[in-house]
């Protein structure tokens, strides 16, 4: 099964909205949670980046979706 439009949305959006609250949390670290804030920093930068990078996946083209052979015996 090819990769589509839809499953690249699917896989964007939740690792943006992850992404962005661990890069928010980084920033509004107070306290002891200071302590952790490269860890939310680089956890926020690798799920917005793998989500960016789903979208670069190469997509089938249609030619080869359409022209797949028939069935042998049919």
């Amino acid at each position: 099964m090819g990769l589509n439009r839809t499953a690249k949305g699917i896989v964007l959006v939740p690792t943006l909205l992850l992404g962005g609250g661990f890069l928010a949390a980084a920033a509004w670290a107070q306290g002891p949670a200071e302590s952790n804030r490269s860890l939310a920093i680089t956890l926020g930068a690798i799920l917005m980046g793998s989500g960016l990078l789903a979208q670069l996946l190469p997509q089938p083209s249609r030619e080869s979706e359409e022209t797949d052979p028939a069935p042998p015996g049919g």
